[in-house]
């Protein structure tokens, strides 16, 4: 089976077939940056990363473009409350983005643009409109007439009657009709403006994805992702002005992850359950948020919660583990040929519309049966199949360090948070190891099951004592 995707647009499963052979071309709506990014935004990025990076594994030459939208009405209201420029806001969120995009090893882009860098893009695709009858300009401000457009509402599959009767949409008296939106703004008192044919103004935040993705893509282009929250009006939108400039689709794939709540209930800052990456990762492994949201599917509703995270963080380091006892056991490892039937499976899981949940299902399946192999001191065959599972976590973006360097990043993290120390256990140890020795076997079980309540897992070995966490 080819590779299947949900198309939000059919609302169906449809075989990927890119416009140009073995080429990809990807626009994912990226952050306003007024704020720091939270867990809500980081299942957006990883979802689509690993999309970028299922992609690239099975052979596609791909194009991955995330934008940034660097000027709106939430970047002006934080930065009169600061009192600071609109760059000073941008520039410190783009940076701290950066550093959350690092820490959660996602692939860099091919192009990040911002908008307001694509100015004049943005005006010429306005003034497209305007010649085709598809834009109207009220005392400065340009809007985008819905009922000129006769898909409109195709992508959320509402008719305008219930738009109009029931959308969240911006009032204003001196449109022709409440669902038009805004291309262009006039310029207000103390907010950036640039010059255009309508007068000194900023674009709207819809127009500003159209703009970009056809300089950096084309139209169309293959793929269209963001989370669900954005199928309208955001994404409605954007088909409306790009097809209406253009008369033609402008992507031909759309892709929603599905929402994230906190306990069961939506992230909300009244609610004051919104962590952002940098909380979660100052606390847990970055593979470890990973595999929380791998273990489900990109569409489905997920509840976040602390305890899930753990159970997700000691699933990753059972890899890493397995990884590093066939390190152990077997020489060059990584210079093996993969073994093909595990890497036609995993194709399979990922090909039902990258099914993250069974491709996980998958690698921990190989990961009981290498442990097996290694207890029974079986060592054919394990490189390739090791080589496999290494391909298969690559290409969802796990194991992105080597097993000793994650393991002892982890166990140093674990110490620091139980406020214990190396040497603490290690002289915990060191008494069982005696007690062993001197044959107080009640001693020896005690100071076992203490190590064991702390979440340490024991394993004596010819070389001695080793300890691990559970």
């Amino acid at each position: 089976m080819g590779l299947q995707i949900y198309n939000t647009l059919s609302a169906s499963k449809e075989e990927f077939v890119p416009l140009n052979p073995w080429e990809v071309r990807i626009y994912v709506c990226g952050v306003t940056v007024y704020d720091s990014s939270h867990i809500g935004h980081a299942r957006a990025l990883l979802t689509f990363d690993v999309v970028y990076r299922y992609l690239r594994f099975v052979g596609y030459r791909v194009t991955f473009v995330r934008n940034f939208t660097d000027l709106d009405d939430k970047i002006i209201d934080r930065a009169r409350q600061e009192g600071t420029t609109c760059d000073a806001i941008a520039a410190r969120y783009i940076g701290e983005f950066n550093r959350d995009s690092k820490a959660l090893g996602l692939l860099p882009p091919a192009h990040e643009p911002k908008a307001t860098e694509h100015i004049a893009e943005i005006i010429a695709l306005i003034r497209r409109l305007e010649e085709k009858g598809m834009a109207y300009q009220i005392d400065g401000d340009v809007f985008f007439p819905v009922e000129r457009f006769p898909g409109y509402g195709k992508l959320s599959r509402r008719n305008l009657g219930e738009l109009e009767a029931g959308a969240r949409i911006e009032v204003d008296e001196r449109k022709r009709s409440p669902l038009d939106f805004a291309l262009w703004k006039g310029s207000k008192e103390g907010e950036p403006w640039w010059e255009s044919p309508w007068g000194k103004g900023r674009p709207g935040w819809h127009v500003e994805c159209s703009a970009m993705s056809t300089k950096y893509l084309g139209q169309p282009f293959d793929i269209h992702g963001g989370g669900l929250d954005l199928v309208f009006p955001h994404h409605e939108n954007e088909i409306a002005q790009s097809e209406g400039a253009f008369a033609r689709p402008l992507a031909r794939y759309w892709m929603h992850n599905g929402f994230l709540n906190i306990n069961r209930e939506k992230m909300s800052k009244s609610l004051g359950n919104i962590f952002t990456i940098q909380e979660i990762l100052a606390a847990r492994e970055a593979e470890a948020l990973r595999h929380y949201f791998l273990s489900s599917h990109y569409r489905s509703p997920l509840d976040f919660s602390a305890q899930g995270l753990e159970e997700a963080e000691r699933s990753v380091g059972r890899i890493y583990e397995t990884m590093d006892r066939v390190e152990q056991a077997t020489a060059s490892p990584d210079s093996a040929t993969p073994d093909s039937t595990l890497l036609e499976a995993f194709r399979q899981e990922m090909n039902d519309d990258f099914n993250t949940p069974r491709a996980i299902a998958l690698i921990f399946e190989e990961v009981r049966s290498l442990n097996r192999l290694l207890d029974e001191d079986k060592t054919e065959g394990l490189a390739g199949r090791a080589a496999a599972l290494k391909a298969m976590a690559e290409a969802l973006g796990l194991l992105q360090r080597s097993p000793p360097v994650f393991l002892k990043s982890r166990r140093q993290r674990w110490i620091e948070k139980q406020g214990l120390s190396e040497a603490g256990i290690e002289e915990l140890i060191a008494l069982r190891d005696r007690a062993r020795r001197e044959k107080r076997y009640q001693e020896a079980d005690r100071i076992r099951e203490k190590l064991g309540e702390m979440g340490i897992a024991l394993e004596d070995t010819p070389g001695g004592t080793v300890w691990k966490l559970r």
